[in-house]
């Protein structure tokens, strides 16, 4: 794949979530913190595990760009680790349901809008970051993961993980509200 074509794609996704976060801004507090039995996530804790995550992975990737000393590649080559984490995180009709860390699972969180206004931010923040990437190889600059300080994917990896995450539980919030 072009590595301008992933980047483009990457960065369409995230404004896509970036506005649709920008629309639950107009919805009332009740709203946003309704959840059908309280297994169930909220709009808010959808965002807030989204946010949760946007903590580890924005400084992670900002760090690792900074530090490359790889110029860009025409080509991005996904590694096989990677891929099978991106696709298992892009929203399908009949989602699978992952089991979340419990550090990540917001449920039973107290939450107000401040949850919205951190979630734009970290979508301007990795649109930025996209921005940047087009400067660094991201088949060979590598970033860690939240899950494992071993294991290593590579940044185009990383960056549809993360996207394709928002996505899906930005999808979530969406079916909470119908």
């Amino acid at each position: 794949m072009l590595s301008k074509d992933l980047l483009q794609d990457l960065l369409e996704r995230t404004q896509q979530n970036k506005n649709k976060a920008e629309g639950f801004n107009t919805l009332p507090l009740e709203t946003l913190n309704w959840k059908s039995s309280s297994e169930s996530w909220s709009v808010l804790e959808c965002l807030e595990h989204l946010n949760r995550y946007g903590d580890y992975y924005i400084p992670e990737i900002e760090k690792r760009i900074t530090a490359s000393t790889r110029g860009p590649s025409k080509i991005f080559k996904s590694g096989w680790l990677g891929n099978y984490f991106a696709k298992t995180m892009l929203p399908k009709e009949k989602l699978n349901k992952m089991k979340t860390f419990k550090s990540m699972d917001p449920n039973g969180s107290s939450l107000d809008k401040g949850v919205l206004t951190k979630f734009i931010v970290q979508q301007q923040d990795l649109i930025q970051l996209l921005t940047l990437a087009s400067q660094v190889d991201l088949s060979k600059t590598k970033t860690g993961i939240s899950i494992s300080k071993w294991i290593k994917l590579r940044l185009g990896d990383t960056f549809r993980v993360v996207i394709y995450h928002n996505q899906r539980h930005m999808a979530q919030a969406e079916r909470v509200l119908k």
